[in-house]
């Protein structure tokens, strides 16, 4: 146990988090098991140790495990909660949940055993807990850490603390917002690095930005993907290759035939791959309104603009990775489906929006909101594109 606590002080008393998450105060910590979901990168681990040490400190009532540690290879998890609660203990931080044999019933024992224990976990964005893990229906309460929005970003790279805003306060303030926006910063000028590295926390190491995505990429089919969805390893190789056809043909409606003969799988295979291509967040699918998976989605996108530049740089449109840029940011809070003619996207109950270049030539139609990039500040049913990277 000590080696524990000796382990958790060195990390919070090492800690660098640069910005605090929003995500912070959106979740009820009086809840007793709190599940934290998110995709490689965006900063899980770093989001549990901020919680420890803005709430605990070093206080011993409060204790961070990596299921990494191989003490948890001989020994049960909830036997060690039952003794750290008999040592004074409250609060578990368990990281990467999922590379525990039996975590999901531990995790039920260990509620019913320790009334006084609170558990916070972390696990994969392709973990479907409620729905794999029945065990856990109506006790966990489970968030999702995003990576870092376009106004998390530039708070980070100016030094300002500028405030979410929701979709409505957008639409009907814009011109405002922009304005107080822009009396400390000019958001254009930072918004293609946003685009380029800014999704994931990992930018600020001193590494080669995209050789680490990438890493983290495959990080994501070997482990997470692989793993939790229990594939054999034989078939890495043809999700790899699925997810570089995807990039490479960029947004459209996947031709899963030819996919299928390309990786030589059947096209019901393909389809599951695309699907837990999309629970990875790698990928997203996007539907006319009124249609879902399975059924084959009318566009097929990566899931932020850094991957793009990442996968296949020489081939990146500008186009592409401004409608990446609204879905991704639109992606908490909202659903997107495939535009009517003229519009680019259908966001929840009938708003209708169209990306626009610079060079974006069309005519104004009151019932459509225009997403204009290159426009620091709007005017009517135009509205600056950046600014809908102040959503969360």
């Amino acid at each position: 146990m000590e080696s524990f606590y000796r382990t958790h002080r060195y990390l919070i008393e090492h800690l660098d988090a640069p910005i605090r998450r929003g995500l912070m105060d959106e979740i009820d910590w009086n809840d007793r098991l709190i599940g934290i979901k998110g995709t490689r990168g965006v900063g899980k681990t770093t989001f549990l140790l901020q919680y420890a040490k803005e709430k605990f400190g070093t206080d011993r009532s409060c204790l961070y495990l990596n299921m990494n540690n191989l003490y948890f290879s001989q020994y049960r998890l909830a036997d060690f909660a039952g003794d750290f609660v008999q040592n004074g203990g409250r609060v578990l931080l368990i990281d990467q949940v999922f590379k525990y044999a039996n975590w999901s019933q531990e995790l039920r024992e260990c509620y019913d055993r320790y009334p006084e224990l609170k558990i916070v976990f972390s696990g994969s964005s392709v973990m479907r807990l409620k729905e794999e893990n029945p065990e856990l229906s109506g006790i966990a309460q489970v968030y999702y850490l995003r990576g870092l929005s376009f106004r998390e970003f530039l708070n980070l790279q100016s030094g300002n603390h500028f405030r979410a805003y929701s979709l409505e306060e957008i639409l009907n303030n814009h011109q405002e917002i922009a304005s107080s926006i822009l009396k400390e910063v000019h958001p254009m000028s930072h918004f293609q690095d946003y685009l380029h590295h800014g999704f994931y926390p990992f930018f600020l190491e001193k590494r080669n930005f995209s050789e680490n995505l990438l890493k983290t990429m495959n990080m994501m089919i070997e482990v997470d993907i692989l793993l939790i969805k229990q594939i054999e390893q034989k078939y890495l190789s043809k999700i790899k290759k699925l997810l570089y056809l995807l990039a490479v043909d960029g947004p459209g409606a996947p031709n899963v035939s030819q996919l299928a003969t390309e990786i030589q799988t059947s096209r019901a295979t393909v389809m599951n791959y695309i699907k837990y291509l999309a629970d990875a967040r790698l990928i997203n699918m996007v539907y006319p309104k009124g249609e879902e998976f399975p059924k084959k989605p009318s566009k097929l996108m990566m899931h932020n603009s850094n991957l793009m530049y990442a996968v296949y740089p020489v081939k990146v449109n500008e186009q592409d990775v401004l409608d990446t840029f609204f879905l991704n940011a639109m992606y908490k809070g909202h659903k997107l489906y495939k535009g009517d003619k003229g519009t680019t996207f259908l966001v929840d109950e009938g708003l209708h929006f169209r990306i626009c270049t610079e060079n974006c030539k069309f005519k104004n139609h009151p019932d459509v909101y225009y997403a204009m990039n290159c426009m620091e500040q709007g005017e009517g049913n135009r509205i600056p594109l950046w600014l809908f990277g102040f959503l969360y």
